[in-house]
């Protein structure tokens, strides 16, 4: 069965689609069945998974509506992962959704009978804590949280870790922190590795080793439609993708080693 991965982060421009494409085709590459849900409604991860987003039949618009099923709406991306497109469409899908039951649950519901197809979904967040966010929050197992080495960065990933247990309380008990992800890192500036080292301080194991530095060649690969992993694997943003998937895929196994043991002892 699949483990479900949101990445979110209630700040924008942290690196949430970048962080959705790209670990999606590491992950791919490992190899590992992936499946990535597009979930903002700016449909970036679509458009950078070489999907035109203008041009879809159908879109997690309608599977959050129950209009269309996962099986349905899905799409093969060039590098080897699947994917459930989204676009401008997720606007009008979030007043729909407002004054219907059980809200919250569409997409957790909608995954459900795919789940079983895939080692990882992930799922791509909009920038706020929005209805489309709560879906996401719902059906996974944990949240990786993307952030930038700054001071403001804090405060959001205070506000994130209380929005996370509140979420334990009323709508999933098992949801979790996957870890924290610093990303578009300057090693030259001095307040970003301030920041790291209060990161490390305070969330111990669960910031990843791994780095994600400010790379030209990654700011480059979505106008290609391409993950860094397709346009340019061997470059430093390349290899920090390939290196966070080898992470997330390693936590993974030592979580389903940890769990056998408990059912056997």
């Amino acid at each position: 069965m699949a483990r479900i991965i949101a990445i979110a982060n209630q700040k924008g421009g942290v690196g949430k689609t970048t962080t959705a494409v790209n670990l999606s085709a590491a992950l791919a590459h490992a190899p590992k069945r992936v499946l990535l849900v597009d979930l903002d409604s700016q449909g970036n991860a679509t458009m950078g998974s070489g999907v035109e987003k203008r041009e879809l039949a159908s879109s997690t618009y309608d599977l959050l509506l129950g209009e269309s099923t996962a099986a349905e709406v899905r799409v093969k991306s060039a590098e080897g992962y699947d994917l459930l497109p989204g676009n401008i469409d997720l606007t009008a899908a979030e007043i729909q959704l407002m004054g219907q039951g059980e809200r919250e649950q569409r997409l957790k519901r909608a995954l459900a009978p795919i789940r079983d197809e895939y080692d990882y979904i992930l799922i791509d967040c909009p920038p706020a804590l929005s209805l489309l966010t709560l879906n996401a929050l719902a059906a996974a197992d944990s949240v990786l949280v993307p952030m930038q080495c700054e001071y403001y960065a804090l405060e959001g990933l205070s506000a994130l870790v209380e929005t996370i247990e509140a979420l334990r309380g009323n709508l999933n008990p098992a949801l979790e922190i996957e870890g924290v992800l610093r990303t578009m890192f300057d090693v030259r500036n001095n307040l970003a590795n301030a920041v790291s080292g209060e990161l490390t301080e305070h969330f111990g194991d669960l910031v990843f080793r791994t780095i994600v530095p400010r790379n030209v060649r990654l700011a480059e690969a979505p106008s290609h439609g391409q993950s860094i992993v397709g346009y340019d694997r061997g470059s430093r943003g390349g290899v920090a993708y390939l290196g966070l998937a080898g992470e997330i895929i390693r936590r993974n196994n030592d979580r389903n080693k940890a769990a056998k043991a408990v059912e056997t002892a």
